[in-house]
């Protein structure tokens, strides 16, 4: 099973075996000569991406020398079947939980839809994040990776190559190195892939029966595949709100 599942997807029924990545340029200047705004200066080098405009508008991050990197942030996604209950870990991924706080905070997740459920025997993931719903949107910037370095090894890859997402992880998506954006995935049953995703925190129990209930209702068929293990949720599952619990 190719890991490029859980990047940002061109099309909903085909599992792409490779998947181009958004590649950084030059910033241009815009059509009355106004520069567009460089990163941030930071250590997190939020990076404005002009060729991939935000699905809905939002400012970049502010990107503090001293990003937070201790604690967690309680967060509810309160959506059409039940809330998604999650915890982000600072100290994991102190980027990755300052760009979603300040995009929850910019209401950027709210009416929102999961585009993708996968279901394969090694993959089971829900991906969220894109107010376009075609999973190719995204807040128009991009930032680099904080990749775990302790995952045991997957024990369905005799390889030892892919590394175990476990049932309940918070993840980026992402399209290639250091292109995490707004898009991830939600773990719900335990999964075999490269440790190139950003885990930044953990859906809870409660959060759990209500993924537990998008993923019993299965993938929507299309004409082209009746038994689609990779597409759209059957059980359309709205983010109605993404709550930050102070």
């Amino acid at each position: 099973m190719e890991d490029s599942v859980v990047q940002f997807p061109r099309a909903l029924a085909v599992v792409a075996t490779a998947v181009t990545a958004l590649v950084a340029v030059a910033v241009p200047a815009s059509a009355h000569g106004r520069t567009e705004p460089g990163p941030t200066t930071g250590p997190c080098q939020y990076t404005p991406t002009p060729d991939e405009p935000a699905a809905r508008p939002v400012p970049l991050p502010r990107g503090p020398r001293h990003t937070p990197d201790k604690g967690t942030v309680p967060v509810v996604l309160h959506t059409n079947l039940g809330p998604i209950s999650l915890v982000l870990d600072r100290a994991a991924a102190p980027c990755t939980v300052q760009s979603f706080v300040h995009l929850a905070r910019h209401r950027f997740y709210d009416r929102t839809i999961c585009h993708r459920l996968t279901a394969y025997p090694t993959l089971k993931v829900l991906q969220c994040g894109d107010p376009s719903g075609t999973g190719e949107g995204g807040p128009g910037y991009r930032y680099r990776d904080e990749l775990p370095t302790d995952l045991p090894p997957a024990p369905t890859d005799p390889t030892g190559v892919r590394r175990l997402y476990a049932r309940g992880v918070l993840a980026m998506a992402n399209a290639g190195p250091d292109t995490n954006g707004s898009q991830f995935f939600l773990v719900f049953g335990d999964s075999a892939l490269r440790p190139n995703y950003t885990i930044f925190g953990t859906v809870t129990a409660r959060g759990l029966t209500t993924l537990d209930r998008v993923a019993a209702g299965g993938i929507a068929p299309t004409p082209e595949d009746p038994a689609p293990v990779d597409g759209a949720p059957a059980l359309r599952t709205e983010i109605r709100k993404a709550h930050l619990h102070r």
